[in-house]
């Protein structure tokens, strides 16, 4: 319930220190979400191979199933990543390694890019880096023609939801990309996922052949990656987002208001591992993701903030540029508009 003192609608900033209530991992209850998530994703790896020689669409069908349980591993990863699913730090970091074989993600250099990204999340003076790139209106006039075909491209949903999601995945995440000269930990990083990526996928092909790889492998990771660029997508690309110049912006004010409260069906909600509630996530990283639904219980001033539906969020593919005046993220149309008046 909502206390008297929530009556009073509280400042961005002083949520910390109520949030911090909900900061500690219950060890026993992390276990078993990384069971219910593991345990379910390797028998459906299992079941697909089998099934394979008989019947590819009964194939396929389980592996795209098997993409939803990847998502909620990608989503623990992430926990792990912010030191929030274990209260030890180094069973955090080494669950997040070994999981990031699975995601295909280099476990260190992913958690230095969303680090960067929590640090300044709707500061225009820091984009690019773990990151949706966005540009302002008069950003993308000024680019050369080319430029704006390019990043009109970019943000293309059959880029960013398809050919991005595969691109990132499949081939960026083979090397520190940004993070080249900054120290081994990174080379050591990608170089051991790809090592360990190599193993399992040898291993796919010695037991099931070539139709476990595409068949099974594949269709798991691309609709898992197309879902949980999506996700990232949704959590900072809305109409009234946030995005403010150096001067002006306030971390927490960002956190709060520049981050999306996805109100998900239940079942989605367990599959992204409650990752929509990330409004309060960027408040406080450090709550564990399966606490998150109890944040939303106690502070109901929580719950309409920049909430949206699953049905509400389609539209948001079509939003594209940030208008500094009306503090707007607007379509390439509504740009033209804007700028011809």
């Amino acid at each position: 319930m909502t206390s008297d003192k929530e009556k009073t609608p509280i400042a961005a900033r002083d949520w910390v220190r109520v949030l911090a209530q909900y900061r500690e991992p219950n060890s026993w209850r992390s276990s078993f979400e990384l069971a219910v998530s593991l345990i379910p994703f390797v028998a459906l790896w299992i079941a697909a191979c089998w099934v394979a020689p008989y019947s590819y669409l009964a194939a396929f069908l389980l592996s795209a199933l098997n993409g939803c349980f990847l998502v909620r591993i990608f989503g623990i990863q992430h926990d792990c990543g912010h030191g929030s699913f274990f209260k030890n730090r180094h069973v955090s970091d080494w669950t997040g390694r070994m999981l990031g074989v699975l995601t295909l993600t280099p476990y260190d250099v992913w958690r230095r890019a969303h680090s960067i990204h929590h640090s300044h999340a709707g500061d225009l003076s820091h984009r690019g880096i773990g990151d949706v790139m966005t540009l302002t209106i008069e950003e993308y006039h000024q680019r050369t023609r080319f430029g704006r075909f390019l990043y009109r491209a970019y943000r293309h949903p059959l880029v960013m939801f398809g050919l991005g999601p595969t691109y990132v995945f499949i081939l960026c995440h083979r090397l520190p990309l940004g993070m080249m000269d900054q120290g081994r930990k990174y080379w050591i990083s990608a170089m051991g996922t790809n090592v360990a990526i190599a193993a399992i996928l040898s291993v796919i092909v010695y037991f099931g052949g070539w139709a476990a790889l595409f068949l099974v492998f594949l269709p798991t990771v691309l609709i898992a990656a197309s879902v949980g660029v999506w996700l990232f997508y949704i959590q900072h690309q809305f109409e009234d987002t946030q995005w403010d110049q150096p001067e002006d912006w306030q971390l927490h004010h960002a956190a709060l208001h520049g981050s999306s409260h996805y109100d998900l069906p239940p079942i989605l909600r367990w599959f992204t591992a409650n990752l929509g509630i990330h409004h309060v996530h960027h408040l406080y990283s450090r709550i564990p993701c399966y606490r998150l639904p109890e944040v939303l219980r106690d502070h109901e001033a929580l719950v309409d903030c920049s909430r949206m539906t699953l049905l509400e969020s389609f539209k948001c593919a079509s939003l594209h540029l940030w208008d500094e005046k009306s503090r707007t993220l607007v379509s390439f149309a509504k740009a033209r508009q804007l700028r011809s008046t």
